[in-house]
């Protein structure tokens, strides 16, 4: 009789030991109040209402895994901008914007016209760059492309091309050559003055393009010449 009675308290000591196992810290859990519901995620009591410990987290189950978390139960599982709010995740309503009082003026947003591209063209005498048959510029035409550049300062520059040209005295390909030489001058020089060298292109047209009649002393003058025209966006 004594043998059985030992056997009987041992196992209400292992079955008390091993509800303290499971029951969780500050709140024991009893039997007559809980009723968790096969293989759920969370402690149930007798209501389906998730029990609580005293932190208010809630009491998970050995079949807790992260794809059963409840929002206010775990860590926040809100995404912004919505908020928890009694246990879901409430997203704020979009600001509605009220339709306008009939009769009232609706005022358009302004218009920003865009800057004005601009394309200038200035043609220079070649004997006031160069000395006759020369592409070394002069102190004259170095003062010319100054005032040039200087005018540049309000334009957002996009290119210039300087083109240069010959009268028709010598040989077609000796004036091309010398075309080309007065205008790649020009660049050298502009470039040094602090315009990009890829802002810049040079062309040489010899004497294919007279804008005066090459018999007279004066229209070979005016032939003698590097056009020398830019382009670019003007800031208001």
């Amino acid at each position: 009789m004594k043998k059985l009675v030992s056997l009987m308290l041992a196992a209400s000591a292992i079955a008390g030991s091993a509800m303290a196992q499971q029951s969780p810290p500050f709140a024991p859990v009893t039997t007559d109040i809980m009723a968790t519901k096969p293989n759920s995620a969370y402690v149930q009591d007798a209501r389906g209402v998730i029990a609580r410990d005293p932190f208010g987290l809630c009491w998970r189950t050995g079949y807790w895994t992260p794809a059963d978390a409840v929002p206010g139960c775990d860590l926040p599982l809100c995404v912004e901008p919505a908020k928890l709010e009694n246990g879901k995740c409430v997203t704020p309503p979009e600001p509605v914007t009220p339709p306008p009082t009939p009769g009232a003026v609706v005022t358009p947003p302004p218009v920003v016209a865009p800057p004005p591209v601009t394309s200038e063209k200035v043609s220079f005498s070649a004997d006031a760059l160069f000395d006759f048959d020369k592409s070394v510029l002069k102190a004259e035409g170095k003062g010319k492309l100054d005032d040039l550049s200087s005018k540049l300062q309000g334009i957002n520059l996009e290119v210039i091309i300087a083109v240069g040209h010959t009268d028709s005295v010598g040989t077609d390909a000796y004036n091309q050559k010398l075309s080309i030489r007065r205008a790649e001058a020009v660049k050298a020089y502009l470039q040094a003055k602090g315009i990009e060298a890829n802002r810049i292109y040079t062309e040489g047209k010899g004497e294919s393009q007279p804008v005066a009649d090459n018999k007279s002393a004066e229209g070979r003058a005016k032939n003698r010449r590097v056009e020398v025209e830019v382009v670019g966006t003007r800031a208001k």
